[in-house]
């Protein structure tokens, strides 16, 4: 018979800090990785956009963990998210991390953790900003085979992800294409090297809305759009949709069109500003949380939803967030305010069905994905029933 241990009883447990973003000397030319909780939609940590300094992780409550740890997502959308890390970092508050012991094989636990995070989603708390805290982690019961099958169920379950973890990484290269076709095209927005035209969203748009407050209801007839239907790299994702109903006369306020762009313009400081564009005529409804920025004629929305995720896009608007009641916040008129490129329509155009044709290819790598996930979620369940080493 299986025992379960307390996370605590058999590792140690830490949750990261933030060096105060205000004092240059604790992130530039930084060399030490700093996560986020978005970061660690990754599975396998193999990368983090930010570094903070030797004095940086010193002076501020960041702590390094080794490779090999179990970090799980704290709040917000990222609530029981479990990434494994290769290499040695610290992250944010938002993440807890579950250190290598000798009574655990990491990659066991790893998988154990993602396989309970509907469980872990059900007993956070916190309403439209649900939460953990590192207590709640360090509690948690885990089944502890002897280290020898937990290491084969941990064998079995990386065959498998293996084929998901490529196919993921070729949605990457996707994405990485499309940012390298606008900065091929357009060039570098900081310097603009092909000197077109400044303006700011304001004048291209024909008007940037927010969405409704209303309450998703079971028995809703229209999809209901919320920030986490929005990935950090400016995707929509209709996974897990909610329905809510809108009266007749109040349905254009809220309801999405083809072409539309939608901006979250609310939550922690690294996930306000995610940017996606409308690609299907089925009519949805967006929430509060988010703004419905509509063009005007003659300019192409697929050129301004890359613009807005760009690097350069994503590091002016984090700059601009303003912190309301513990949330980072960016509002309609703020984001209108913003500098963009005006390059002519025709290159705006040419730009647009070379991302389309990126996006084809990219559906098709999505719905290999989505089979590679079904295979890998069913054996996952089957591990820790004890289905796959009997």
């Amino acid at each position: 018979m299986i025992e379960y241990f307390k996370v605590e009883d058999f590792a140690q447990v830490i949750t990261g800090g933030t060096p105060s973003t205000k004092n240059k000397a604790y992130w530039e030319d930084g060399h030490i990785p700093w996560l986020n909780s978005g970061e660690l939609n990754q599975d396998i940590i193999v990368s983090s956009r930010n570094h903070i300094t030797s004095i940086g992780l010193e002076k501020s409550a960041a702590k390094l963990m080794p490779k090999d740890s179990v970090l799980i997502a704290l709040t917000g959308a990222t609530t029981g998210v479990v990434g494994y890390l290769t290499f040695e970092a610290c992250a944010n508050q938002s993440v807890t991390g579950i250190l290598p012991s000798e009574k655990h094989f990491p990659k066991f636990l790893f998988y154990y953790l993602k396989s309970i995070r509907p469980q872990v989603l059900n007993d956070a708390y916190g309403g439209a900003q649900p939460h953990i805290s590192q207590g709640y982690v360090k509690q948690l019961k885990i089944p502890l085979p002897p280290l020898g099958e937990q290491k084969k169920i941990a064998a079995i379950l990386d065959a498998t992800d293996d084929y998901r973890q490529k196919t993921k990484a070729l949605i990457d290269k996707y994405d990485q294409l499309t940012q390298s076709l606008f900065l091929d095209m357009f060039g570098d927005p900081v310097t603009n090297p092909r000197r077109f035209e400044i303006v700011t969203v304001r004048d291209i748009i024909e008007e940037a809305k927010y969405g409704t407050s209303s309450k998703a209801d079971e028995n809703g007839t229209f999809p209901y759009l919320r920030m986490n239907n929005i990935t950090y790299k400016g995707h929509m994702n209709y996974d897990n949709l909610k329905f809510i109903n809108i009266a007749d006369d109040q349905l254009h306020k809220y309801e999405t069109k083809k072409g539309d762009i939608l901006f979250n313009r609310t939550n922690s400081k690294e996930l306000v500003g995610k940017t996606g564009i409308i690609t299907t005529d089925e009519k949805m409804v967006l929430a509060g949380y988010l703004i419905r920025v509509r063009m005007k004629e003659g300019y192409n929305p697929y050129f301004l939803w890359s613009h807005l995720n760009s690097r350069w896009a994503k590091l002016t608007l984090e700059n601009m967030c303003k912190s309301i009641v513990g949330m980072a916040n960016i509002n309609a008129q703020e984001l209108q305010n913003l500098l963009v490129m005006n390059p002519p329509l025709k290159i705006q155009n040419q730009f647009a069905e070379r991302v389309q044709a990126i996006e084809a290819q990219k559906t098709k790598a999505q719905a290999s994905l989505a089979q590679a996930e079904d295979l890998f979620n069913s054996l996952l369940q089957r591990a820790f029933k004890g289905e796959l080493t009997n």
